[in-house]
């Protein structure tokens, strides 16, 4: 076996493959060994017919498609490590056949491959650094979300309804004076705050009290899953039938030690401060890191192949049929529910899709220009932290890893070093 390999348009690699004469008749020979079961002639049982009969019989090609398929199962994946240094491939190969002759066999494979991105500039941008502050309120807030587990329900008839009550409503909505489908309901209980309704209409509710009766307008989100009813203006009739509020047991020392394990509320607060802290300063570096790679992917340009955006597709689905699952509903019927085809629903995805690649490419593309790696230094001081956090010694912990575990913390160092790198040589305004 010989071949070549050409750079061609649209971020792919034509190979072109020419196999000599015994190569193709070994094939075709593993084709008859493989398929033969398939065959019936008369005067043979099925199956045992030799390969001149069976050839004379269906015609001289009957086992060419499988030939094909054994050279490129034997062949194809050699092709690819020799060819690593120059491309990647990034999905299937679309395969044709040139040429069928007595001397020699040739086919082509259009493999679709990682494509380089041009980078217009990644320093000395001006970039949003996002940065997120804990208040005293923020803390009292999640302390106080403890006392929810043991809080009591109590009737409320002496006040309006406010944020955190559950209402008992009677409501009816209609658009341009028409009632629509899922507008309307009796006893309807609905906890204010939750944002279980369209935008506005919960904030619409506060404030009434029992056997109030208004008429509240919301405009219904422009993305909403109902076509009919998208950027639409709403007008529901409320009914407020029951309020029913919280009754909040004493935070005290005895209260949190029960339920939280720490010893006292002043320590149950600093740990909650603590972990809120925590969230704040990963929800800045993860929206700041967001913030660079779309000022940087803004000057890039790449002709990305279908076949890596599919790919990233395929993992937006599979990561949303999760997300349903923990909600006991298949993807299936949620595609039912949503009158969506499987490829309806995939479409949504490509924007976003290639968003997430370009960047990924540009991520790349940006390490291997200034020459970002990890030490094996760098390697083990993080093993080790990891391995402190589950009670282990280094050594220990690293018997228990797999490469692939090694190879996510290898990466997760290397991008960290590189947005630190592109922190200090952009403008960051916080």
């Amino acid at each position: 076996m010989k071949y070549t390999s050409q750079a061609a348009e649209k971020s792919t690699v034509k190979l072109t493959i020419e196999f000599s004469k015994e190569e193709w008749d070994n094939a075709v020979g593993e084709a008859y060994k493989r398929t033969r079961g398939k065959f019936a002639v008369p005067g043979f049982r099925k199956g045992k017919a030799p390969k001149a009969v069976v050839e004379n019989y269906y015609g001289k090609g009957v086992f060419f498609d499988e030939a094909f398929n054994v050279l490129y199962s034997e062949h194809y994946p050699s092709i690819l490590d020799k060819e690593k240094e120059n491309f990647t491939a990034v999905g299937d190969p679309e395969l044709s056949v040139d040429d069928i002759a007595e001397e020699r066999v040739v086919m082509t494979a259009t493999v679709p491959v990682k494509p380089d991105v041009k980078i217009g500039a990644y320093k000395g941008l001006d970039i949003k650094k996002h940065v997120y502050t804990v208040s005293d309120d923020d803390v009292k807030k999640e302390v106080n979300k403890i006392l929810d587990r043991e809080a009591k329900s109590v009737e409320v008839t002496d006040r309006p309804c406010a944020n955190g009550d559950t209402v008992n409503i009677d409501f009816s909505g209609s658009v341009d004076g028409e009632k629509f489908a899922g507008g309307t309901a009796e006893e309807y209980d609905l906890v204010l705050g939750s944002g279980a309704f369209i935008p506005g209409f919960e904030d619409q509710v506060c404030g009434m009290k029992v056997g109030d009766k208004k008429d509240i307008t919301v405009k219904f989100p422009e993305d909403y899953q109902a076509e009919n009813l998208r950027g639409k203006e709403a007008v529901f009739a409320i009914h407020l039938n029951k309020i029913t509020g919280k009754e909040l047991p004493e935070l005290t020392d005895e209260y949190v030690k029960k339920h939280t394990g720490s010893e006292t509320v002043a320590d149950y607060t600093a740990k909650v401060k603590e972990r809120l802290e925590k969230q704040a300063e990963n929800r800045g570096r993860d929206e700041t890191e967001n913030a660079i790679i779309e000022a940087i992917c803004k000057t890039a340009e790449c002709e990305i192949p279908d076949a890596m955006i599919q790919r990233e597709i395929d993992r937006m689905v599979q990561d949303f049929s999760y997300r349903l699952m923990y909600q006991g509903i298949k993807l299936e019927e949620y595609l039912k529910y949503m009158g969506q085809t499987m490829e309806q629903f995939r479409a949504q995805f490509a924007d976003q899709a290639r968003s997430r690649v370009l960047s990924q490419l540009v991520i790349d593309k940006i390490i291997r220009e200034e020459n970002i790696s990890a030490t094996a230094e760098e390697i083990d001081a993080k093993i080790a932290e990891q391995a402190a956090s589950v009670g282990k010694t280094a050594e220990e912990y690293k018997k228990s890893i797999d490469p692939r575990q090694t190879e996510y913390i290898t990466n997760d160092i290397v991008v960290t070093k590189l947005f630190a790198f592109l922190e200090e040589n952009n403008n960051m305004t916080e």
